[in-house]
């Protein structure tokens, strides 16, 4: 028979790793006008099957991306043009890179992974939550954390919810 107090603790895990199914970025918030890393924390497979790609969404407003390359994956980028031209140190920017895969590695379930990418917050980014859509695909299955929450919702409304940055006001 287990202990009320094993039971317990056991129970308490279970909720922490619910809460924490999900692809995350690991820094929640950053100013606007600040560069930024953006580690996207990668906790589990899909239903049990290896990791085989990570696609990320860039939403408008980040800029200048550069991916860091990740040992045993493939990086790739697509760029597009930005909806308005952008000020990056005094030069003009009207496009870059607006998704990101790394694809070819394999990471088990009962493994983690990060994720990472660097870029500049543009000066003029609204304060408030900017979400960046990620696709988790597996040898069996895929993940969508695509869910971007409705006023008057959060992450935790959400089954599967995008990573959140909460932009904060320019420094």
């Amino acid at each position: 028979m287990l202990k009320p107090i094993t039971l317990a603790t056991g129970l308490v895990a279970l909720g922490a790793t619910a809460a924490f199914a999900h692809i995350t970025l690991e820094k929640g918030d950053a100013p606007a006008g600040s560069a930024y890393k953006a580690v996207l924390r990668v906790g589990h497979g899909c239903d049990g099957s290896p990791t085989v790609k990570v696609i990320v969404r860039i939403p408008e407003g980040v800029i200048a991306v550069k991916p860091m390359p990740h040992a045993g994956w493939d990086v790739a980028t697509a760029k597009g043009k930005y909806a308005k031209a952008y000020d990056y140190y005094g030069t003009p920017l009207t496009g870059g890179v607006t998704e990101i895969t790394w694809s070819g590695g394999r990471l088990l379930d009962e493994h983690y992974d990060e994720f990472v990418f660097r870029g500049m917050l543009a000066d003029d980014l609204a304060p408030g939550m900017i979400y960046f859509p990620v696709v988790q695909e597996c040898e069996a299955g895929a993940e969508r954390w695509i869910e971007i929450p409705e006023a008057g919702k959060t992450a935790d409304d959400y089954e599967s919810p995008a990573p959140g940055l909460n932009v904060l006001p320019k420094e």
